[in-house]
């Protein structure tokens, strides 16, 4: 199947396309999950893991699971570099060899390799950023997250859309948790982010995390499963779960679509340089938007040379129609100096790693 294209398409069926669209959240808090879901598609438990474990064989699905919060439960930052052409493998290589980088993109501007930094403190990620600068003899550009306003990656996939969010987000399957958009459930407000972990976890937090953060096993009773992976009852890793999701370490449990594979793969990170003033107003009017994908507050760095400080994601299968709603942006909401980042090439794409939560002292390298 390649990327970016219709290829997909032709190995979606209707229940397969109310899955997708229903259940990237929303996947139900009980031991039997599947029978709740399959009910809800009008098929049999069994044919509804067996539907999930195929598009995720398939590459529609990347990962089955909670999504977590990095900077929530960690300390986490955006960074970037700007590498010389001649040395932009050879760095990569450097960045992607962290297993605390966990996102990393190639992007068609001056600093243009990204990346993401979780560690279990500030400490130890600010002193992963000093390593890459020793390493590199690049400096780094680090952009922590300051304001949450509206983060939101579900993609209604199953359509003809252009872009995520076109018709205000993903409906729920009919019998899901809450039969609402997702764009519906997500408030839009201001939500200031500490760059210290900010996660009061038990024990048995800290093990389910640990557990889960590369996804939940695909079985009959998932919580079951990682109930005995952590030596727990199956009753305290449902309540630990619900209670994760309510402080805001996990984002939101369900199946997380490879938004690539099913073409929306024009990409473009806008930053804007908005008075300071303005900022919680213009970005929870933005963060409302129904085609943007991502709105966050980060710092400038005056002294080198980013005067930016509202970052915004619009995801898309056309790179005009993306185009034209940065336009809508930027005449009917953010009329500022701004930016576009597109996004040219994935260098690393992994879920965030949390074993220094436990105090494990693992190597930094892969």
């Amino acid at each position: 199947m390649s990327q970016g294209t219709g290829d997909w398409r032709t190995l979606v069926d209707e229940v397969d396309a109310a899955l997708i669209d229903g259940y990237q959240s929303g996947f139900p808090v009980e031991e039997r999950p599947f029978e709740v879901v399959g009910a809800d598609l009008g098929v049999g438990a069994d044919e509804a893991r067996a539907r999930v474990r195929r598009l995720y064989e398939e590459g529609i699905f990347r990962r089955f699971g909670p999504v977590l919060n990095p900077p929530v439960i960690g300390s986490s930052t955006l960074a970037a570099v700007s590498v010389p052409d001649e040395r932009f493998d050879e760095v990569a290589d450097v960045v992607n060899g962290y297993r605390q980088v966990n996102h990393n993109y190639a992007r068609d501007h001056e600093w243009n390799m990204w990346f993401v930094v979780t560690a279990g403190s500030r400490e130890r990620r600010d002193a992963i950023l000093a390593e890459i600068e020793e390493r590199t003899g690049l400096s780094v550009l680090v952009l922590p997250m300051l304001t949450d306003f509206y983060i939101d990656l579900e993609f209604p996939v199953v359509n003809t859309d252009r872009f995520a969010r076109e018709n205000g987000g993903a409906p729920r399957a009919s019998g899901s948790a809450s039969g609402q958009r997702a764009s519906d459930e997500t408030a839009v407000e201001a939500t200031r982010i500490s760059e210290r972990a900010a996660a009061d976890l038990s024990a048995v937090e800290v093990r389910l995390l640990l557990a889960v953060q590369d996804g939940f096993p695909l079985s009959a009773t998932p919580y079951r499963d990682v109930a005995a992976a952590v030596d727990a009852p199956v009753e305290a890793v449902t309540a630990a779960v619900e209670r994760l999701r309510e402080a805001g370490c996990i984002k939101r449990v369900g199946c997380v679509v490879n938004h690539l594979v099913t073409g929306f793969d024009a990409n473009c990170m806008v930053v804007w340089d908005v008075p300071d003033g303005e900022l919680d107003e213009r970005g929870v009017a933005v963060g409302r938007l129904p085609f943007v994908t991502l709105c966050y507050h980060r710092p400038r760095r005056p002294e080198m040379g980013w005067e930016y400080n509202l970052f915004t994601m619009v995801h898309g299968r056309e790179r005009a129609a993306v185009d034209e709603k940065v336009d809508e942006l930027a005449a009917d909401h953010l009329p500022y100096d701004h930016e576009r980042l597109y996004s040219t090439a994935t260098l690393k794409q992994t879920g965030a790693r949390y074993e220094s939560l436990v105090g494990e002292d693992d190597p930094d390298e892969e």
